[in-house]
């Protein structure tokens, strides 16, 4: 897993965040995959508010408790929700772009951070990793140093709040089995590049996962997985990543207990 940050003329997101900001519409954030036809992520729906939320997403920001570190935090929008909550939080984000329109919105505490960054340091109570937040891991290898880092940052009683997707439907047959063949990657794991405009995005990897192998993995690390709630199989279509994730989406909960590395927990697949 990288540790670094984009540069302004590598971030169409925020590109797209900095427009939508300032002139309150923005035009196409275009989402390509080798995996997928073209698609787009509609910009406004990166500035709702808390009543605007999928229930998944109110839940999660219901939940955190402590010092909170809402990772990939793009326009700010769950930050601010925590903030109205009288919540103490960090946004943290690779995208410059982002970062400076989180402190245009009034974010307290923006950074240009990336999480697996060492110089970002705990311990946090609360680590938010919401809009498919496991896409950050990139491949299902990266998941041990995933939870690796996940001990280094959590406070010791911390908790990491996490969705996902689980797209083994894209793969079944008719008779509903999957039709993967041992030696193909897992299906989760998806390839995207972003554009908006004349900027253009590297092409970055993205992971997907089922909860039962997010448990398998958190508990090899020494957590435990609970799924926490599921979400109708469209609630996740204004803020997902690309329009064929639609279903099986679920939140998660990762906490630590003493006597125990870790715990990790969810929602209906808002995992927690």
């Amino acid at each position: 897993m990288h540790s670094m940050l984009l540069t302004p003329d590598k971030d169409p997101m925020g590109a797209a965040i900095i427009d939508y900001l300032a002139h309150g519409k923005a035009s196409k954030l275009r989402v390509f995959s080798s995996m997928f036809d073209e698609d787009e992520i509609p910009v406004n729906q990166l500035f709702r508010t808390f009543q605007e939320m999928p229930s998944l997403e109110q839940k999660a920001l219901q939940l955190c408790t402590g010092k909170i570190l809402d990772v990939g935090a793009g326009s700010g929008c769950h930050t601010l929700a925590l903030q109205e909550m009288g919540k103490e939080v960090t946004a943290i984000d690779i995208s410059p772009l982002s970062v400076e329109a989180m402190n245009k919105r009034g974010v307290k505490d923006a950074r240009l951070q990336n999480f697996f960054d060492k110089s970002l340091t705990g311990p946090f109570d609360t680590i938010l990793l919401l809009m498919n937040g496991s896409g950050i891991i990139g491949k299902l290898e990266n998941l041990p140093a995933f939870f690796h880092r996940l001990k280094e940052v959590l406070a010791r009683d911390g908790q990491l709040l996490l969705d996902s997707s689980d797209l083994s439907y894209l793969f079944e047959d008719e008779d509903g089995n999957l039709d993967i063949a041992p030696e193909d990657d897992y299906f989760g794991e998806i390839d995207f590049r972003m554009q908006y405009k004349s900027i253009k995005g590297d092409s970055f990897d993205w992971l997907y996962i089922d909860f039962n192998t997010l448990n398998l993995y958190a508990r090899q690390a020494g957590f435990k997985a609970e799924k926490i709630e599921e979400g109708e199989h469209y609630d996740y279509y204004r803020y997902r990543r690309c329009r064929i994730y639609r279903k099986q989406l679920y939140f998660s909960h990762v906490k630590k207990i003493p006597g125990l590395p870790h715990h990790l927990s969810g929602l209906p697949y808002l995992c927690r």
